[in-house]
Order: C-alpha cells, then structure tokens, then sequence
C-alpha cells in the first residue's frame, strides 16, 4: 500500500535502525583507520594498485553508517 504524502520522516525506521547504524560506525571507526595507512602505503608506492583498492574499500565502510540508516528508514512506511 502507497500513502499519498511522500513523507520523509519515519521516527520507527530510525529507531530500528539505530543499533545496527551504532555497529556500522565502530566499522566506520577500522575504514578510517584502514584509509589513514592505505593513504600513507600510496604515498611510498604510488604504482601499488591494491592499495588503491584498500583505500575505496575503506571509504565504503566509512559511508556505511549513512547506508544503513537510510535502508531502515526506507523500509518503514509512513
């Protein structure tokens, strides 16, 4: 079932995603600090194409706090 109203705000959405959004940070917590030494490995050696891999894998999980709220969210309807 559609609801008319495109809302936005769904509080239950939030609320459920919370404790998975807070085990998404702490791997946001290990991307930072796996892109801190694969920006440093690129640094030494620019030709290393894994490290470059590395470095995208890290900034997904950087992202992933932001993902994981917005799926759960997108789940709840209005």
């Amino acid at each position: 079932m559609c609801c008319d109203c495109d809302c936005e705000c769904r509080p239950l959405g939030f609320l459920l995603g919370l404790p998975f959004a807070l085990l998404s940070l702490l791997l946001s917590i290990v991307g930072v600090v796996i892109w801190i030494v694969g920006l440093l490995l690129s640094c030494i050696c620019p030709c290393c194409f894994c490290v470059t891999v590395l470095v995208e894998f890290a900034l997904g999980l950087i992202k992933a706090p932001i993902h994981v709220m917005h799926w759960f969210t997108e789940q709840i309807p209005c």
